[in-house]
């Protein structure tokens, strides 16, 4: 398996293809629009055919770059099943599982930072948490029908149950970590480690974090798969 962690610094957003290397199909989670020259570079460079763009979720803080890659190479946008979105060819629900070759992607749905985000298990040891679980953080809760107590109840429930060496892979990182494990989440993750369902839900309500700057285009956009449209 070919497996690249990709970064915009403009949005602190990580962006990851995923190939087969014999059958050189592959996969884009979390594409950033800005960023789409890169990725397509980047594809033919290793000689590989992009099959899929995937989402965690419906971006609040950057555009997708799906729409530009879909009209480049012809591939099909996947979003997690209940998204507020009307452009995607599949939507994928919990445990449904995608393959690329010899590689198996497993959706796990994590409700929380949105109200139809997934996380998506990669050959079983590489878990990418999208806005859930961050590295020694969280996503927050406060707009997209967010729901604390539902992403407590996903990352504990459902992420804390992986087995601990699973490699955690964000959606983003504003202090230039890239990867961590579940099992050091589970013992050092400041939002989480020795909280109970109540108080994480008082520490959400209580972050008072300003918008993303980019929220007011940017949700609108996603949910036509990154598509802009210009008066």
């Amino acid at each position: 398996m070919l497996f690249r962690q990709l970064f915009d610094k403009n949005t602190s957003t990580y962006t990851y293809l995923i190939a087969d290397q014999q059958t050189k199909e592959a996969i884009l989670v979390d594409p950033v629009l800005e960023q789409v020259e890169r990725d397509y570079n980047l594809l033919i460079q290793l000689g590989l055919t992009l099959h899929y763009t995937l989402e965690t979720h419906i971006h609040a803080d950057h555009i997708t770059g799906t729409a530009k890659l879909k009209a480049t190479t012809s591939c099909l946008s996947i979003i997690p099943k209940g998204a507020n979105a009307n452009c995607a060819d599949r939507f994928i629900g919990d445990r449904e599982v995608l393959e690329i070759g010899a590689v198996k992607i497993t959706a796990i749905a994590t409700p929380g930072h949105t109200d139809s985000h997934n996380a998506y298990l990669v050959n079983s040891d590489r878990l990418l948490t999208g806005d859930s679980l961050l590295i020694r953080g969280c996503g927050r809760t406060d707009f997209q029908s967010g729901d604390a107590g539902k992403l407590y109840d996903s990352i504990t429930q459902k992420l804390f149950t992986l087995a601990d060496e699973t490699l955690v892979y964000p959606g983003h990182n504003y202090q230039g970590l890239t990867v961590s494990t579940i099992g050091e989440e589970k013992k050092h993750n400041p939002r989480l480690a020795g909280y109970s369902r109540t108080n994480f839900i008082e520490l959400m309500a209580n972050l008072n974090l300003p918008y993303p700057k980019n929220m007011i285009v940017a949700i609108p956009a996603n949910e036509q798969c990154g598509k802009l449209h210009r008066k």
